[in-house]
């Protein structure tokens, strides 16, 4: 599910002041087809720039997050991982065994998803689903 978005232009949507460092950073995660950490970040935006210490990339995913910019997932391997505020909802099937993470979107589940809030008394606000699984063609 490709989702470029222009973090740069979010930021000057939010009122963010951009340093060339965010610059970068805001760059990187633009470009993201995965769902980095703040390692891989600090990776990827150092090779662009060298002064970037893994210090300003916390500061920066913290200030993106706090802005509505970034989403933080658990995947369950102890590493946040971030993506940017998707504008269409999707979910997570994470691969246990490579931690790679497949976004989709059934509007099935949606609907039975609702309907079970509503069968609880609820009604939906929001919601997170995230499968964790193994390949099926894997040889054990």
């Amino acid at each position: 599910m490709p989702r470029k978005i222009d973090v740069e232009a979010l930021c000057a949507e939010k009122g963010l002041r951009i340093t060339e460092q965010r610059r970068v950073i805001a760059q990187v995660l633009s470009e993201a087809e995965d769902h980095p950490d703040v390692e891989a970040l600090h990776a990827r935006a150092s090779a662009i720039d060298s002064g970037i210490s893994i210090a300003t990339v916390y500061r920066t995913v913290r200030l993106f997050e706090e802005a509505g910019i970034l989403e933080r997932h658990d995947f369950g391997d102890g590493r946040a991982r971030y993506e940017t505020s998707p504008e269409v909802h999707h979910d997570h099937l994470i691969d246990v065994e490579t931690g790679r993470v497949i976004e989709f979107a059934d509007p099935e589940i949606e609907v039975m998803q609702r309907q079970i809030a509503e069968r609880l008394g609820f009604r939906l606000v929001d919601h997170r689903l995230e499968l964790y699984g193994v390949p099926l063609n894997r040889k054990d």
